[in-house]
C-alpha cells in the first residue's frame, strides 16, 4: 500500500480526527472548532481526499496570537485550522508507525 493511501485510509483519518479533538485547541482562521470538525470532514471527505491525492490541497493561513510572558513581553503562537491539524496528524501517524 502506498503512503498516500495509508494517510487517506478511513481508519487513519478517524484516528487523526480523534487526536485533534482530544487535544482541544482554538479554531484557526476559518473559525471551525474541533467540535465541528467531524461533521465538516464527513460532508467534505471526498473533496479533501481528492485535493490531497491531486496535490492541490492548500492549508489555510495560520492564525497568530500572542501569549504574555513573565517578563512582560509577548510570545507569538501560530494556530493552524482544525482541518490542517487533522491532516498533519494523519500524515504523521503512518510515518511514525514505520
Amino acid at each position: 500500500m502506498e503512503l498516500i493511501e495509508m494517510i487517506l485510509s478511513k481508519e487513519n483519518l478517524n484516528r487523526a480526527c480523534k487526536k485533534a479533538v482530544s487535544n482541544k485547541g482554538a479554531s484557526g482562521v476559518d473559525g471551525v472548532t474541533v467540535e465541528e470538525l467531524g461533521d465538516y470532514i464527513r460532508e467534505n471527505k471526498d473533496e479533501i481526499a481528492a485535493s490531497i491525492r491531486n496535490r492541490t490541497y492548500m492549508p489555510k493561513p495560520v492564525r497568530r496570537v500572542y501569549i504574555p510572558k513573565d517578563n512582560g513581553k509577548q510570545r507569538p503562537l501560530g494556530i493552524p485550522a482544525a482541518l490542517d491539524r487533522t491532516i498533519q496528524q494523519a500524515a504523521a501517524q503512518p510515518i511514525s508507525d514505520i
